[in-house]
């Protein structure tokens, strides 16, 4: 009875949502670089998807590549389009529905926190998950 109760305990953690699990499709709504927000019209058309530990962002043109998070920070590699063999490093909180990621442009360092005055490669998104994805 107890090896049953083990293995259904197991399997239930299996089966569990992933904490802080990030997959979905994300769309912008606030940015801010170097101490500056951003107009909506900067941002009102990108789309960012995430699946598993791959990333699309639809703007301008795509980008494609690599997303890794731990521990509120982000390590990303870009695979293809603009940001293709570059590395940037970032932090995020995810609340419910809304995801906020600060990124660190020249990738040298973890932000230490989610503002973005202190340095012009500072870069913050707060994204808002779309609807049924």
């Amino acid at each position: 009875m107890r090896q049953f109760a083990v293995i259904v305990l197991l399997a239930l953690i299996g089966c569990a949502p992933k904490s802080g699990n990030l997959d979905g499709t994300w769309k912008p709504i606030r940015q801010e670089l170097g101490g500056h927000e951003m107009p909506s019209a900067f941002f009102e058309k990108q789309v960012l998807v995430i699946s598993d530990s791959s990333y699309t962002l639809t703007a301008e043109s795509v980008d494609k590549g690599v997303l890794r998070y731990f521990d509120g920070k982000m390590d990303i590699v870009g695979k293809e389009g603009v940001n293709a063999g570059r590395h940037f490093t970032a932090i995020y909180v995810m609340d419910k529905d809304s995801l906020r990621i600060c990124y660190n442009l020249a990738g040298d360092s973890y932000p230490l926190g989610f503002e973005t005055k202190s340095s012009p490669a500072l870069f913050m998104s707060v994204f808002q998950k779309a609807a049924g994805k």
